[in-house]
């Protein structure tokens, strides 16, 4: 059937704000969506409250409207637009409960909106738990052994007709919110407590605790004849008890039996085809009994999920692209598949490589918090690897966390106290798969490992396996590893650096020489959804050692952008939003754009984004040898956050070009001590400060800045390690923790400005001129990390006086520092003094709000400008911003309930959320008003 052509105009739902267990993967989802319909001619508009995202900006739809989601914006922009149809499925459960809240207001209704991509009543089966329940079993699909309870004395008869152990999943609820296991009665009375509380409805399903059980997940589409496909199967490394986004994730299935798999698809199919009329994706969780493989189903979940964005960046197959023309009318068979160009999208990917996901965490961020795994996500983001085989890219996929680790062990950082390792085994944490490595070392059986662990024999002899090749490479010196041996080590993932740290007295450069003198070479193999059988068309790339490498060199002029890597506090999706304007700007100013990153939530990682996409870690290595296999101009690491500038001194000591600001000077911004320094040349107020290497310098320091101190290392982001101390005793607690985190690193010890107001600004800088992008006035005072502030653009109360100040020393400072490109400084403000903290010759995460607020491509003008094809002159840049614009933090402490919430410099915030003002007298603004009142009154 061809599309619906009454469908002329689309309303997409986004998700909303970043937080744990609803991350930039919707972002992702959404932006695929609003391109796929808008390639039908259809007009786009996004609700979206995001300001860090690409799916918020005007190179995605034709009206973004930044407002909260809420019905009364949803009416708002109804009486806007002429809108046809409204896509719910985009934006996860945030978008669909919001959609199931207009329906039963009868929005829809009134304003003759069309739901697409999914049938509410399908909602409705799938969130609540007892309908779902009844489904399946009317369906003859297995479940758990469970009873529904909406109150107290249910739930407590439920759990004496099931007994324990139990698990509890509160009813329309994100990311296992309120869930979790209930393992003897004596916990039972809080855990149902919590669930009921969480769950919007006051309900609760009180089911058998299948733990030790596998894990699987089917990703789906269904089109409006009931064609239904299975895109991916992904088979969770952890059996259940975990979370499906806290735990290591492999596709495709790994250890599933040909006849188990087969059953497991005909339930899917049948599942999704029970759940309403309607042409989208689906995904589909599903439980399976090691010692008989017997299944049963644990939830479905009619729209795109984390797992949708996963599963297109392992298949290449565009699932949010294909479900949103599935639901403007089109069948599968009437559409193109994106990779091969000539074969219809009606197929079924077949991987003739493996993905493995790990989740990142930030438990460093949460003091205090419970670092155990189960059924409540507590991920900040993930990683995932391409490799030939399950452990390479395990390996590779170690080696992408941004964790310092060379790989999967062998770098040094092992755990050697038996004790904690079998604790770690038994109770799941962030480092359990390194820790099984480090189990294998000390010589713990498999057998015993895997009934502590639960994890698959197949899974587990693959990590084994690795210990006997470190046993066999210690045999060897460098020069007289066998070629064969070497070759098969950088097959089974083994980075340089671990190859170095296992011989000893060798460096990373060493081992990278004598491979390259051996001819092991890494080669690039194409994603192509069909395991080579039809031509694929999508430069889209991972490596691994063979002999043939499709990724063919042009003869164009490129540029590489490096990405940001995982999602975490601090480091979130506005840098991802900067590298896809900075892989546009280049494509725009005539460059072949080659797009380096690991994250498969985001947008930079489409396979359409970027002329050419290498699928790899953001690791030196990696990095390396795509340079030296690309050659391009020059490489562009100001737009992916600490992830990329990290590699800057490394590509200049490689003779790689730097685009926009120099190592030199960016380093010269990092390094806390010789900014001050500079900051007392140029004559501009700073506090006063001293550096230490050790906890004797920093008292010493202390003594002559005077108390209270702000302690912070350097080269670090989002406040790492940051802390405010006022007396001698507590200020060599802080000097010793963090030399023992960040061994080497140097102390910078301010003078802390308390009842401060703080400001920031962001700038560009061609060399000649500069362009103030915004300046911010924060609600918090200083002491409070600025990502975990509330932000008002423009400022209004800070004096002209002020502002001129910010504006004379962001000028400055951006051309002492011969800033090309972007510059973010932070400014405490006392009166009508006005100080530096710090200045950030970089991306931002203020840059994408300012860029959104005055609707102007700021990161595009800057990477032009990096790139030398324009100067500022040439931009006629025009605001649009009546009025104010706030920038708020949103948390995620409902995951920590343990944790201490109060803010401090370390950033706790995991995303933000936008809202406009006309003026002043906004009640909203003025309870903001009030409460910088209240702190400033109070310090």
């Amino acid at each position: 059937m061809p599309r619906n052509t009454s469908i002329n105009s689309v309303l997409i739902i986004g998700s909303g704000p970043i937080v744990i267990g609803q991350a930039c993967e919707f972002d992702y989802s959404g932006s695929q969506a609003a391109l796929s319909l808008k390639e039908e001619g259809i007009k786009v508009s996004i609700i979206n409250s995001n300001p860090a995202t690409i799916m918020t900006d005007k190179v995605i739809a034709d009206h973004v409207y930044l407002l909260p989601l809420t019905c009364e914006s949803i009416e708002k922009i109804l009486q806007e637009q002429q809108i046809d149809a409204v896509l719910p499925t985009m934006g996860g459960q945030t978008a669909l409960n919001l959609c199931i809240e207009a329906s039963n207001i009868g929005l829809w209704e009134k304003y003759n909106i069309k739901v697409i991509g999914v049938d509410v009543a399908a909602i409705e089966k799938t969130e609540n738990r007892e309908e779902f329940r009844q489904l399946m079993v009317d369906i003859g699909v297995g479940v758990a052994n469970s009873k529904i309870a909406n109150s107290f004395l249910e739930g407590k008869e439920a759990a004496q007709e099931i007994g324990f152990p139990l698990v509890i999943r509160p009813s329309y609820t994100l990311a296992g919110t309120g869930g979790g296991f209930v393992h003897r009665k004596e916990e039972f009375d809080a855990a149902l407590n919590r669930g009921l509380h969480a769950s919007p409805t006051h309900e609760v399903l009180v089911e058998q605790a299948v733990l030790g059980w596998k894990e699987f997940e089917l990703e789906l589409l269904r089109d409006s004849n009931d064609n239904v496909i299975i895109i991916c199967t992904i088979e969770n490394f952890d059996p259940m008890g975990i979370h499906t986004g806290d735990s290591i994730t492999v596709a495709p299935g790994m250890t599933l039996s040909d006849k188990c798999y087969q059953d497991m698809r005909n339930q899917a199919i049948r599942m999704m085809r029970s759940i309403g009329n309607f042409a989208g994706g689906c995904n589909v969780q599903f439980s399976v009994n090691p010692e008989n493989e017997d299944i049963i189903a644990i939830e479905i979940n009619p729209r795109v999920s984390r797992s949708s964005a996963l599963a297109s960046k392992a298949t290449g197959y565009p699932i949010a692209k294909i479900a949103a023309k599935l639901a403007i009318g089109y069948n599968l068979d009437e559409l193109q598949n994106q990779i091969t160009k000539t074969t219809s999208a009606y197929f079924e990917p077949t991987l003739d490589y493996v993905i493995v996901k790990i989740p990142r965490f930030n438990f460093d961020k949460f003091k205090g918090a419970n670092k155990e795994l189960g059924l409540q996500m507590k991920a900040v983001g993930e990683v995932m690897a391409i490799g030939r085989t399950f452990i390479e890219a395990l390996q590779k996929a170690c080696q992408s966390l941004e964790t310092n680790r060379g790989g999967l062990g062998a770098d040094g950082r092992q755990l050697r106290n038996l004790e904690e390792i079998m604790h770690s085994l038994e109770h799941p944490s962030a480092d359990r798969v390194f820790h099984i490595k480090d189990a294998f070392e000390l010589g713990v059986p498999l057998e015993s490992i895997r009934k502590v662990t639960r994890i698959d024999k197949w899974f587990l002899v693959q990590i084994q396996e690795l210990v006997q090749l470190e046993t066999e490479l210690r045999r060897y010196q460098l020069n007289n590893i066998p070629r064969d041996f070497f070759l098969t080590l950088k097959q089974k993932g083994y980075s340089d650096l671990q190859i170095s740290w296992l011989l000893g007295n060798v460096s990373e450069d060493d081992v990278y020489a004598r491979r390259k003198e051996l001819g092991i070479n890494r080669v690039y193999k194409m994603v192509d959804t069909c395991a080579a059988e039809f031509p694929a068309h999508t430069p889209y790339y991972y490596s691994t050692f063979e002999d043939e490498n499709e990724s063919v060199v042009s003869d164009k002029k490129k540029i590489i952008v490096l990405g940001s890597g995982p999602n975490r506090i601090g480091q979130g999706i506005e840098f991802d939003y900067s590298c896809v304007h900075g892989l546009i700007a280049a494509k725009e100013a005539g460059y072949e754009s080659i797009m380096v990153n690991c994250n498969p939530e985001t947008v930079s990682t489409d396979f359409n984004m970027a002329d050419k996409l290498y699928f790899e870690p953001v690791f030196w290595e990696h990095v390396r040898e795509i340079i030296e296999l690309e050659k391009p101009e020059g490489v562009i690491v100001q737009l992916g956050g600490q992830t990329a500038l990290k590699m800057a001194e490394r590509l200049q000591a490689l003779g790689v070009k730097i685009i926009g600001t120099s190592f030199e000077d960016m380093d010269l911004a990092e390094d806390r001590g010789r900014f001050s320094d500079l900051l007392k040349e140029l004559n501009i107020p700073y506090p006063k400060y001293g550096v230490a290497t050790s906890a004797e310098e920093a008292l010493k320091v202390a003594s002559e800045v005077g108390y209270p101190v702000l302690v912070r290392p350097s080269y670090v982001l989002g406040g790492q390690g940051m802390s405010i101390v006022i007396n001698d005793e507590d200020l060599e607690k802080a000097v010793v923790n963090l030399l023992k985190n960040l061994p080497g690193n140097q102390i910078l010890i301010d003078h802390f400005l308390d009842r401060a107001e703080e400001a920031e600004s962001d700038s560009i800088c061609d060399g000649e001129d500069v362009h103030i992008i915004g300046m911010m006035e924060h609600i918090e005072p200083a002491g409070i990390h600025s990502g975990d502030s509330s932000a008002v653009l423009p400022p209004f109360s800070l004096s002209e006086n002020v502002q001129q100040k910010m504006e004379e020393y962001s000028i400055r400072l951006a051309k002492a520092l011969n800033v090309r490109g972007l510059l973010n400084i932070q400014f405490a403000v006392k009166g009508e003094d006005v100080y530096v903290i710090e200045a950030n010759p970089r991306a931002s995460r203020t840059v994408p709000f300012i860029a959104k607020a005055y609707d102007v491509p700021y990161i595009n003008i800057a990477t032009k400008v990096m790139l030398g094809v324009n100067k500022l002159k040439d931009f006629q840049i025009e605001r649009k911003l009546k009025g104010y614009a706030i920038k708020e933090p949103v948390f995620s402490f409902s995951k920590f309930p343990e944790v201490d919430k109060q803010l401090g410099p370390e950033m706790k915030s995991t995303g933000e959320a936008i809202r406009f003002i006309k003026d002043l007298q906004d009640p909203y603004f003025r309870e903001l008003y009030n409460k910088k009142s209240m702190f400033l009154n109070a310090q």
